[in-house]
């Protein structure tokens, strides 16, 4: 299996920024690592794996980015303007020097977003601000609101609320979308969630679900027993769902 490692200075995060590619062709899938991931942890976490016969044939291409978390939205120790600031830098770095770069390396137009956990929110919340870069979202024990505590998880930005938290919380900025052409658009994706029925954002995910239903935007959503949300339990989902949407 063809296997990359790349890696340039970026001008949108002004550091250097890691990449893996996975395969040669076919439908292009980005791949957002879980909270505080790395860009590695997809391959060594044994999912690439599930996927190698579609990696080998040309199917598939993975394109799987390294996570600013520790500095965005998991750097309590700046305040939460910074912190959503240096989140929408590195949308900018995946739209801009990400996406091209795989363009050049693949010119299949077929995009999927891909994620797990906090990978799952950065797959969303992506694919649903450009709904017309993506053909899919695959999204595994997502959080799709990190503005209120769930559990033993706090609010990402305490009390504090502006603008590009709205605009960066899909169950806020969706609420309120009206615009036909955007809704269109997010409505000829292909959307799959999964959360497990003991995960604390099972809530979350259902309340995520019934708003898409509202909006008439056709999706997948899968409850998994228990919590579900681990590497072992990622594996499976991804051999039963991409692989199903590639039928």
């Amino acid at each position: 299996m063809n296997r990359e490692y790349h890696q340039w200075f970026s001008p949108h995060l002004n550091r250097t920024m890691e990449l893996l590619v996975l395969g040669t062709s076919g439908t292009r899938v980005l791949v957002f690592p879980a909270r505080m991931g790395r860009f590695y942890d997809y391959e060594d976490w044994g999912l690439s794996e599930v996927l190698k016969p579609h990696l080998c044939n040309g199917e598939l291409q993975l394109f799987c980015v390294d996570s600013i978390d520790g500095e965005s939205l998991y750097n309590f120790w700046a305040d939460p303007p910074h912190r959503i600031r240096r989140h929408v830098a590195y949308e900018q770095y995946v739209l801009k020097e990400v996406l091209p770069f795989s363009e050049k390396k693949n010119p299949n137009s077929s995009l999927i977003s891909h994620g797990c956990s906090l990978g799952a929110f950065h797959a969303v919340n992506i694919a649903f601000r450009h709904p017309q870069l993506f053909d899919k979202v695959i999204a595994f024990s997502g959080r799709y609101d990190l503005s209120v505590p769930v559990a033993e998880f706090s609010s990402l930005f305490g009390d504090y609320y502006d603008e590009e938290i709205y605009f960066n919380t899909p169950s806020h900025f969706l609420y309120n979308l009206q615009d036909d052409y955007w809704l269109e658009h997010l409505r000829q994706m292909e959307i799959v969630l999964t959360c497990g029925n003991e995960d604390p954002f099972l809530e979350n995910n259902r309340a995520f679900s019934q708003l898409l239903w509202q909006k008439r935007i056709c999706h997948s959503y899968y409850e998994w027993q228990g919590r579900a949300h681990k590497p072992h339990y990622w594996r499976q989902m991804i051999g039963v769902y991409l692989q199903a949407l590639l039928c």
